[in-house]
């Protein structure tokens, strides 16, 4: 290997790791604000690049379908509870409103624009739009109820969610995979490098996405109100937080970002209804070495095993998943020393 390989490689390893660190700040995000181990991010990014691909084919996505049948499920629970806890008519349809107006008016307007073909950034917002608003849909359905179960008990319900959604995607999308166009097909050369478009917006999607997380939880009070809730959900509660609202935004920001991170990834892999289960796996072990708790060190562990991947994949192109997944047992190994485990009481 020359030094010109090895640059083409950490340009590929850095290019998956921008994606991978997507990933690992929702899952760091979502388990600081609910101790959830988030098994389910990478249905999202399947789902955001499967949406598109369906859109740019003048297809209604099954994500249309699919948010229409959550929507349904959540009013029957909201129903139930309403009755149960003898609501007022007023009060339920204003809860109503505001859990179900965003996910419907997405699924609708899609529904009405699909067939259209729409250009290209229209078909981006629809996607994000559908996405994103399966986030909260998700949090009512599979986890509000158990938001202060054990940490175990949170994560078996994530292995069955993962599960659902991933049979759901067979259902709605089938076994056949969609590869995305480029959203720019500019090239630059930059010494032995050949940069790509869509390589520059990958970087430059990540490093806005990055920057705007930052500013969100340190400068505006809906952010400050999740990291406190991070620190302390007991004393968040004491405080006047609404816990459930902080869980149900954390899942809303989570699908937000496996929808960019699918829309980034679409052009330069054939993305198959269950191909986000791999980058989950590889966003998790970045994660890990955040500890769940730092976007910081989730970003550089994301990047790390970008790395590892690339560089695996030219030495044992056979073996690269099996090089990647091991990285995990000395990161574990790390954490256990670093970071000792108090036993959950």
């Amino acid at each position: 290997m020359d030094l010109s390989i090895a640059a083409i490689l950490g340009l590929d390893g850095v290019t998956s790791g921008a994606i991978y660190a997507l990933v690992a700040i929702a899952l760091v995000l979502v388990f600081a604000v609910t101790r959830i181990i988030f098994v389910p991010q990478g249905e999202f990014v399947a789902y955001g690049a499967l949406t598109l691909a369906l859109l740019q084919m003048g297809a209604v996505p099954g994500t249309v379908w699919l948010v229409l049948l959550m929507c349904a499920a959540v009013a029957l629970l909201d129903a139930v509870q309403a009755v149960r806890e003898r609501w007022p008519l007023a009060r339920w349809a204003r809860h109503a409103a505001s859990t179900l107006a965003a996910p419907l008016a997405a699924a609708l307007i899609t529904l009405a624009l699909a067939r259209t073909k729409p250009n290209m950034l229209v078909q981006v917002l629809l996607t994000l739009a559908v996405v994103t608003t399966m986030g909260p849909l998700v949090y009512r359905l599979a986890y509000r109820s158990l938001a202060d179960a054990s940490v175990l008990v949170l994560l078996i319900v994530s292995v069955g969610v993962h599960f659902a959604l991933s049979g759901l995607g067979l259902l709605f999308f089938g076994a056949e995979g969609f590869r995305n166009p480029s959203f720019w097909d500019a090239r630059f050369s930059l010494g032995p490098l050949t940069l790509s478009g869509q390589t520059v917006i990958i970087f430059a999607a990540a490093a806005a996405l990055i920057a705007a997380l930052a500013l969100f939880f340190e400068r505006t009070l809906t952010g400050k109100a999740l990291r406190a809730t991070s620190v302390n959900r007991i004393g968040a509660r004491l405080m006047g937080i609404a816990t459930d609202k902080a869980g149900s935004q954390s899942f809303t920001m989570a699908a937000f970002i496996g929808a960019l991170s699918g829309l980034l990834i679409g052009p330069s892999t054939t993305v198959y209804y269950d191909t986000g289960f791999l980058i989950g796996l590889k966003g998790f072990i970045a994660a890990v070495f955040a500890g769940l708790t730092s976007f910081p060190l989730a970003l550089v562990g994301a990047i790390g095993v970008g790395l590892i991947e690339s560089f695996g994949s030219f030495w044992a192109s056979a073996f690269k998943e099996a090089i990647v997944f091991t990285s995990i047992l000395p990161v574990l190994l790390w954490r256990s020393l670093v970071d000792p485990h108090h036993e959950e009481h």
